[in-house]
């Protein structure tokens, strides 16, 4: 796993950033930044098939979630799932979702750097294209997604 770190010096304050795969144990993290994402989700927490979801995902190669950490919190994902492909040469194609910034850390670029790893893992596994798939409708998230994928 790549690992980008990266320190800032921001109003006198050492700020340490850190764009690399989520680890198993951050499951939580990622549940409570979701809630940024769609608040009206329903709560998963206490779901009886949690654990094992997040096991199986978390065996999966072809799926990714990239974070950014700053100053030991996770405050920034995208999910990318390469997917298997027969046209293309074989070559599999990259689906990016579930892209979500805590408010707090917004306009810090974070959004950006976990796109830009998950095109780069994209890359890694030969996908001949990448998709940005996105529900929203809010003018302000789709002039970020535009060309950034």
């Amino acid at each position: 796993m790549d690992i980008l770190a990266l320190d800032y010096s921001e109003r006198g304050y050492q700020m340490s950033e850190n764009i690399r795969l989520i680890r198993k144990d951050e499951l939580y993290e990622l549940l409570s930044l979701y809630k940024h994402l769609h608040d009206d989700d329903p709560e998963v927490n206490g779901n009886n098939e949690l654990e094992g979801l997040w096991t199986d995902i978390c065996n999966d190669s072809n799926i990714s979630y990239i974070v950014a950490e700053y100053d030991g919190k996770v405050v920034s994902t995208c999910t990318l799932a390469i997917i298997k492909n027969l046209t293309r040469n074989l070559h599999p194609y990259g689906l990016i979702e579930n892209v979500v910034t805590h408010p707090d850390y917004r306009r810090k670029g974070l959004g950006t750097k976990v796109l830009n790893k998950a095109i780069e893992i994209a890359n890694e596994n030969n996908c001949y294209k990448v998709m940005l798939l996105t529900s929203s409708k809010e003018e302000k998230t789709l002039k970020f997604y535009e060309g950034r994928i």
